[in-house]
């Protein structure tokens, strides 16, 4: 499984979610739901935001994880 680490990365820069979620001008329902890995795709286009306002290259916003039935 891949999941996005948005949250630590905002962590380790000592920022919040509402200062991404003003930048990333997208709708709050749709910020949630990146931020929280609720969602099933991502725009390139949002890809490359996070990169450059998390100032991170863009495998830096991913981990892969164990699903839990392996």
């Amino acid at each position: 499984m891949i999941r996005l680490r948005i949250i630590e990365l905002l962590e380790e820069q000592q920022k919040t979610k509402y200062w991404l979620y003003k930048r990333m001008e997208m709708s709050y329902g749709n910020f949630n739901k990146l931020v929280n890995n609720e969602t099933s795709s991502i725009r390139f286009e949002n890809l490359e935001k996070l990169s450059l306002l998390l100032n991170c290259p863009i495998d830096d916003l991913f981990e892969i994880t164990r699903s839990e039935t392996e």
